[in-house]
């Protein structure tokens, strides 16, 4: 049987890592049957290539490809192609690993969605992943989704996919000879899916400075080459904010992205032979669209390349290199980067290089909210990026069918933020009406100003979600109050009313009947926010249409704990349900009262005997 996924491994001087590596591979749950494993030794001399004929002897899924070094991951890879029988191809690092399960879940994708290329989430171990994955979708969009900005090899392919199109990696580069191969398979793929519920590839931060992307490369030649991956693009894309939204992807991680300081670190000449190189690729690419998209220190880089100020180019790039940045510089509802020249006449340097308002987001998180009498207290951090923080204004907006209500937060000198919001006052002073208010949050500074949901953050820790309980509004009265998240993506919504979130709907009790007739019944709930004087508790029997109501002396602790009892005479026969009636203001309810087992408490009262004894005589005078 051929196998399901073949793991292409290419391996050069990382001894130290080869046995996590792989080991992760001989751990995968897909089963060793349905799994080869082709290691390609790129001219190892570090005792690798004896290390891995030992790993491969008794293992008959796997081999091992001895050859010269080639100067990068694409030739060890290609091979790895050549050789391939399996129906995908996973590229694997060496020095990475695979998470527990990764290939099996994205097997399963690819064969119940007839995916091309399937995308794992990336776990940066000493180095930041490329990209965030956080939602698993059976397809994505090249331009709607972050999927583009990430082309690292580290994916599930479809091999007939590769094989149909004659795809190989660059050969012979350290940098960018995996973006060659990914650009055309992603643009030529039918399908691509994203499994990003589990942490699929973990990639590795080597301490020691030699992972590929920090070698000294020929920057010029490099940008030439980079030049044939942007027509690649312009060969499959056409001309539009589609083909732009690739090209920016490019611009900002292979072309501007390589002024930093290995180049401050260049001599003069050099300097302007890689200008020159990335002169051409902007004068033949960019787009008004492509440069309005990028962040404006990589829209200030094009611009000086483009205008032929190098020196400016230079002492921007300390500037945006430096330890720290100056505050953004805040113009009305605008904000500019703090950047050398800005609005200097000797340069002359557009305002609109330095614009960053659109990349402004409001940062936010929720920490806690919790309930202090009718006061909803909310904490939590919340920053404008790129401002500065001082001056901030946080506060919340509360929405409701055409009612806007504005609660300002106390903002603290690290940006953390307490808000309360008092449901008998929260109206403008007035108290809150009921219904179900959204919450947005708000920061400003100036005139510039964003709002989001308040939402409860991925993977954040919470103190315990309060409750529903009953709250004061004064003059308003009482009337049940609750936090909730919304089901689809878990904003924080108040709930006034009781419309969504319900109090307790059952008490336990008792009840009981002496041999006189005389009837005790006993009741508890807990109603979090009540308190003496706050409403009246009565006990009920029901059955049927009839109600009978007993006087009722009740308890109310600090805790909201209601204890009621009652003492009836004279019930009349038949099944009696025990019932709770809570009142306060406009609030009422009427609980079922349970016992120990949960069941409905009930009191049968039978006929008296006098009584049974008539009915029975009157029968027998109707028959006769």
């Amino acid at each position: 049987m051929d196998p399901v996924v073949t793991v292409i491994v290419p391996v050069h001087n990382t001894l130290r890592y080869l046995e996590r590596c792989l080991g992760s591979v001989d751990a995968q749950t897909i089963g060793r049957r349905r799994l080869e494993v082709i290691v390609v030794d790129d001219g190892s001399r570090d005792g690798g290539g004896a290390w891995l004929d030992d790993w491969a002897r008794d293992r008959d899924n796997a081999r091992v490809i001895h050859q010269e070094a080639s100067g990068g991951a694409g030739k060890p890879r290609n091979v790895g192609i050549g050789l391939a029988r399996g129906t995908y191809l996973f590229f694997l690092d060496s020095d990475d690993h695979l998470g527990p399960d990764a290939l099996r879940r994205m097997v399963a994708m690819a064969d119940r969605e007839k995916s091309d290329v399937v995308y794992g989430r990336i776990v940066g171990v000493g180095r930041n992943a490329p990209v965030d994955l956080r939602t698993t979708s059976p397809e994505v969009s090249l331009y709607d989704s972050p999927v583009y900005w990430t082309l690292a090899p580290y994916k599930l392919w479809r091999r007939s996919l590769i094989e149909e199109h004659g795809l190989r990696f660059a050969e012979h580069r350290l940098l960018n000879e995996d973006v060659a191969f990914a650009v055309p398979a992603v643009l030529r793929a039918k399908k691509i899916s994203v499994v990003a519920d589990h942490d699929c590839y973990f990639l590795e931060g080597r301490g020691d400075g030699t992972n590929a992307s920090r070698q000294d490369v020929d920057w010029a030649d490099q940008l030439a080459f980079v030049g044939g991956i942007l027509r690649t693009v312009a060969d499959l894309v056409p001309a539009g904010p589609e083909r732009d939204k690739l090209m920016e992807r490019h611009f900002h991680g292979e072309v501007l992205s390589m002024f930093a300081e290995p180049y401050l670190a260049r001599d003069a000449e050099d300097r302007e032979a890689i200008a020159a190189a990335a002169r051409v690729l902007l004068d033949e690419w960019s787009t008004d669209r492509i440069t309005r998209a990028l962040p404006p220190r990589l829209r200030l880089r094009a611009h000086c390349l483009r205008a032929g100020l190098l020196d400016e180019l230079a002492e921007i790039i300390r500037a945006d290199t430096g330890a720290t940045l100056p505050p953004a510089h805040l113009e009305g509802d605008r904000a500019y980067a703090a950047y050398p020249y800005f609005r200097d006449e000797r340069a002359a340097i557009p305002d609109s290089c330095y614009d960053l308002t659109s990349r402004v987001r409001l940062v936010q998180r929720v920490d806690s909210y919790t309930w202090q009498g009718p006061v909803l207290r909310l904490s939590g951090t919340a920053r404008l990026s790129e401002i500065d923080d001082e001056g901030l204004r946080v506060g919340v907006l509360l929405r409701r069918q055409g009612y806007t209500y504005w609660v300002p937060a106390d903002v603290s000198e690290d940006g953390t933020y307490t808000l309360s919001i008092d449901i008998g006052r929260a109206a403008d002073g007035e108290p809150l009406p009921e219904g179900t208010w959204s919450m947005r949050i708000v920061a400003s500074a100036g005139e510039l100003r964003r709002e989001a949901w308040l939402a409860r953050p991925e993977g954040s820790r919470y103190d315990a979600p309060p409750g529903p309980r009953l709250v004061d509004r004064g003059r308003a009265g009482p009337v049940a109050a609750a936090v909730f998240h919304s089901a689809a993506h878990q904003h924080l919504n108040l709930d006034i009313g009781d419309t969504r979130v319900l109090l307790p709907t059952t008490a336990r009790g008792a009840v009981t009947r002496t041999r006189l007739g005389r009837v005790e019944a006993t009741a508890r709930v807990t109603v979090p926010g009540w308190r003496p004087g706050l409403g009246k508790a009565r006990l009920l029997l029901v059955s049927g249409r009839r109600t009978l109501t007993a006087p009722t002396s009740t308890e109310v602790g600090a805790d909201g704990r209601v204890s009621a009892v009652a003492r009836a005479d004279g019930v009349d026969p038949g099944t009696w349900e025990l019932r709770l009636r809570l009142i306060a203001g406009g609030f009422r309810r009427d609980l079922v009262v349970s016992d120990a087992s949960g069941a409905p408490v009930r009191l049968s009262v039978p006929v008296p005997l006098v009584r049974q004894v008539r009915r029975r005589a009157a029968s027998v005078l109707r028959g006769h």
